[in-house]
Parts: C-alpha cells; structure tokens; sequence
C-alpha cells in the first residue's frame, strides 16, 4: 500500500466526513447494549401480560351464566330494538309532515313572491 502526503485541511474534512458518517466502536457496543436491554425489558413485560391473560381466562371460565340473568339481557336487548324502531317510525314521519309544511308554506310564499317581484 502507497502513503501520500495529503494537505492537512483535507485530510481533517475527509476524516470529519468518516466521524460524521460511522459511529464509533464504543457508541455501537452501547447501541447494542442497550437494544439487548429493551429487548430483555420487553421480554419480561411479555411474559407478565401471557399470566395475566392465564389468569382472565380462568375467571371467566368460573362465570356460570345466570339463566333469569339472561332472558333479563335477551328482554332489554328486544326492547331496545323495538324502540329504535319505534323511533325511526317517528323521525321519519316527522321529516314528511316537515315536508309537507315546508310544501304547503313554500306555495303561498311563491305566489306571493311572484305578485310582488312582477
């Protein structure tokens, strides 16, 4: 391999150009340490969330359903949607007695509008 006397502004450009570019060995053993740990840390918090999913499966494997509990669910579901029924019954007979307001307003209010504008 050939050295070459190199201008020492260039040289520092060149070399800052390498430091700004690469990390260091120590900044990436640091990197790396530290991912080790997050994933360590993540590692723990997995196996903490799998017990406590253990354990949730197993309450709710000790829930008996109540029979009167849920026909009471079944009646207030029904109920719920006989009254949204209901109700869309209502709104939509509403919006056409509006219409037919706004129809029976609107044709005097034309005629008038048209006598006077002419």
């Amino acid at each position: 391999m050939k050295r070459a006397l190199v201008p020492a502004p260039l040289r520092r450009a060149v070399l800052g150009w390498f430091d700004s570019r690469y990390i260091s060995r120590a900044d990436h053993r640091q990197d790396v340490k530290d991912a080790l740990w997050e994933v360590q840390t993540l590692a723990r918090e997995v196996t903490s969330l799998r017990a406590e999913v253990v354990e949730l499966r197993a309450r709710v494997a000790g829930v008996k359903l109540d029979p009167a509990r849920a026909g009471r669910w079944d009646d207030a579901h029904r109920l719920a949607q006989e009254t949204a029924v209901a109700l869309d019954g209502v709104l939509q007979n509403e919006v056409l007695l509006w219409q037919a307001v706004d129809r029976a307003t609107g044709g005097t209010t034309e005629a008038a509008g048209r006598g006077s504008g002419a």
